[in-house]
């Protein structure tokens, strides 16, 4: 019997990035140790690893540069080789632990999964036809699966959906003004970024739990951007809907469009499905809106053109507008989080928000919003408003425990 420490991995695959996790199991909880990340798989790939073990709180202790024969881009092996680099890491410096579980983030489980589930054959054939409906992410996150279970063989794995925390959402707000024959098929509202709404409810329970219960306004901001309507712990109203696309103007994506915008491209401009898919996708949002400039926030906010500017003013106002949206759908607010890449980082965004919510009773308190602190909002704000980091990967970790102590292994 091995007397190594077994772990949790945590899988989270990008269409040119890979993000992994290590975790231990420390009772009912879980505690990180690793955290990996590849960007530009594409190449040549930025390989990172931080140490998130106890006092560390993500220091850098390795990294390297991966080029594109290392990755094999021309034979589409570069998440298969980036995978192996990272295994690879774990069992060289780390050689007291082994990779035991594996848990994955699954941006869509449709309308049959409301929980995580332990893959099996079964499970990755109807995952495999839920692709059209977020064509960014889940082709990769199929991918890893079929990679660990050809590396780790004898690791059981655990798909978390994205999509699986907006199943309390109420009917009247899942379905579209479409046919009802289309909505049976399940063309529907299906919500994405569970994951991390999941994380911060817990969050914030842990924080005051009697808060956690009160009607929430969630922003998770980022390259891909959507908002949440939570009351007693439910998902009541999301900004994204049936795919990923839908909603705030995001990094490369539109958000939200006039239906007829598309046909007007089919028609007058000559554009297929694939043409629409890759504008809508890869060349809308903060990008498009900008001209080109970029579809970081940093980016933007460090240029001098006014199409810059202009890109994230309406990244602003469309925030804003969702908050009231979202706020009649709840019957008022009592909490708002920031989180995700922007949110829990700039102030200024934040700070502009806020501004034009203060007809919802929002008023922030400067310093501790400069200061990223937990509770941002004034004394005399009716709305209290927290800037809280996320963390997907922690949540998928818990989840994948709480599958394996209901199914363990043999």
């Amino acid at each position: 019997m091995s007397t190594k420490t077994q772990m949790i991995l945590i899988v989270n695959a990008g269409s040119s990035s890979l993000k992994c996790s290590l975790f231990d199991v420390q009772g009912s909880e879980v505690g990180q140790h690793f955290r990996v990340k590849v960007a530009n798989l594409k190449g040549p790939a930025r390989l990172e690893i931080y140490d998130h073990s106890e006092n560390s709180d993500g220091v850098l202790v390795d990294k390297e540069t991966l080029d594109k024969e290392q990755l094999d881009v021309a034979n589409n092996q570069a998440h298969a080789n980036a995978l192996k680099v990272i295994l690879d890491w774990i069992s060289k410096n780390t050689p007291q632990y082994e990779v035991a579980w594996v848990g994955h983030r699954v941006v869509h489980g449709g309308d049959r999964y409301s929980n995580p589930v332990i893959v099996d054959s079964q499970v990755l054939d109807f995952l495999e036809t839920l692709v059209p409906l977020a064509p960014l992410h889940q082709p990769y996150n199929l991918k890893l699966i079929h990679l660990c279970r050809e590396f780790l063989p004898e690791c059981p794995q655990v798909a978390c959906f994205d999509t699986a925390f907006h199943t309390s959402i109420p009917k009247v707000a899942q379905e579209f003004a479409i046919p009802r024959k289309y909505t049976e098929e399940g063309v529907r509202r299906y919500g994405f970024h569970g994951l991390s709404y999941e994380y911060i409810l817990d969050k914030l329970g842990r924080l005051d739990a009697e808060l956690a219960q009160k009607k929430l306004l969630v922003a998770h901001l980022g390259a891909g951007s959507s908002m949440s309507a939570i009351e007693q712990g439910k998902s009541r109203a999301s900004t994204m809907g049936f795919t990923a696309v839908e909603g705030l103007p995001m990094g490369t994506r539109s958000g939200q469009l006039d239906p007829g915008v598309l046909l007007y491209l089919m028609q007058e401009k000559g554009m297929d499905a694939k043409a629409l898919e890759q504008m809508l996708y890869k060349e809308c949002g903060w990008y498009g809106v900008s001209g080109g400039i970029a579809s970081e926030m940093l980016a933007l906010k460090q240029s001098d053109d006014p199409n810059a500017k202009a890109a994230i003013d309406m990244f602003i106002y469309r925030i804003a507008r969702e908050s009231g949206s979202l706020a009649a759908a709840l019957g008022g607010v009592d909490v708002m989080v920031f989180t995700g890449g922007v949110g829990e980082n700039d102030a200024d965004l934040r700070a502009a928000v806020v501004e034009q919510n203060a007809w919802l009773g929002m008023k922030i308190d400067s310093r501790r919003n400069q200061a990223n602190e937990y509770l941002i909002s004034a004394d005399d704000s009716r709305v209290k408003i927290f800037a809280i980091p996320t963390n997907e990967e922690k949540m998928i970790a818990r989840h994948t425990l709480k599958q394996l102590e209901a199914s363990p292994c043999p």
